[in-house]
Parts: C-alpha cells; structure tokens; sequence
C-alpha cells in the first residue's frame, strides 16, 4: 500500500471544504433574495461595530459584501463564497463568486464576510470586470455564535480600498499571502 502524500491531503481537504460556501435557494430570484439579505445583516453588523463604515459607504465609488468560507492547513490555505458589489452611482448589484488560494503558516477554519469598499470608480470597474486581488492576511480567529473574539487583518496590494472582515464563526491562526479571484456569477446576473 502507498503512503498518502499529506500536501495532497492536505489541499483535498481545503478544496472540500471550501465548497461548503454555497448560495441557498432552490431557484436564481431565491438565490438572488439569500445574496441580497446576507449583504444586509452584514452592513448592519458592520455599522454596529465600525460605525465610520456607514459614512465610508456613503462617500465611496461602491462597495461589495462577500461571505466567505476559508480553510487553512498547515502551508496551504482556500476559500470560496459569494457576494454582491453595489455600484453608488446606479444601485444596482452585480452578483459574483469568489475562490482563494495562498499559502503561510497556520491551522484553521473561518467563516467570515468581508467588506470592501471602493474608493474611486476606476478600481470599482476594475474589480468588477477583472476580479483580481492579491493580499496579505493575517488571522487570530475563535468565535462560535456571539460568542469569542475575531482579529483580523487584511490588505490588497492593487486597488485603493478599505476592508473589512467580520468573522462569523470559526477558529483560525494564520499568516498567509493569497491570491482571491472574484468573478461575475453568469446565473444570478439578469
């Protein structure tokens, strides 16, 4: 019998468990609904803790609202979601996939939303049309319901914007470089 490479394992697993973010509803507009009131309990957790996030909204190009599912082991990290970018010159959403890969030190399992708010409309259309990111990030994550505390920091290296990261639930310590892919959803965009 041949040993099992643990590096194989190891990225089975992160591919596995990553698919874990999915959108719930049996049809789009359901889909679309899910997307649509994840973003808002989102903002609302947002402003209740980092009130100047509602003014950094008012005042941006757009924002976007994902939630993400991120699993780290050992040397090699992932994650997928989803999420809705709103443009503030016309509101209206354009739905998009996300699917990280990086690599650093660390052991975990998180979910989380991140925020990202556009500063200028040129990063915005660019993001939105283009889709990548590359970022530093570093985690300190044990949090289950309202219960435990979440430390993170994140930063993209090409876009002017500011980001935040809200853990839901997990329990993570991790410093990574990763690469994320955002991507329009072909299904949900009418």
């Amino acid at each position: 019998m041949k040993p099992i490479n643990n590096g194989l394992l190891a990225l089975s697993l992160i591919v596995l468990l990553a698919g874990c973010a999915t959108i719930k509803g049996s049809n789009f507009a359901e889909q679309r609904e899910y997307v649509l009131d994840v973003k808002t309990d989102t903002l609302t957790s947002l402003y209740n803790e980092y009130p100047i996030a509602r003014e950094q909204i008012q005042n941006s190009a757009g924002y976007g609202v994902f939630s993400n599912i991120n699993t780290h082991l050992f040397f090699i990290s992932g994650g997928s979601g989803y999420g809705v970018v709103t443009d503030n010159r016309d509101r209206n959403p354009v739905y998009m996939k996300m699917r990280s890969l990086g690599g650093g030190i660390g052991l975990g399992l998180k979910d989380f939303r991140a925020i990202i708010i556009f500063r200028n409309q040129e990063d915005l259309d660019k993001f939105v049309e283009k889709g990548w990111e590359f970022s530093g990030q570093a985690d300190a994550a044990f949090k289950s319901d309202d219960k435990g505390a979440a430390y993170s920091a994140a930063q993209a290296s090409d876009l002017d914007v500011i980001t935040y990261q809200l853990t839901e639930a997990g329990a993570a310590l991790q410093a990574t470089l990763q690469g994320t892919k955002y991507w329009k959803h072909k299904d949900l965009n009418l």
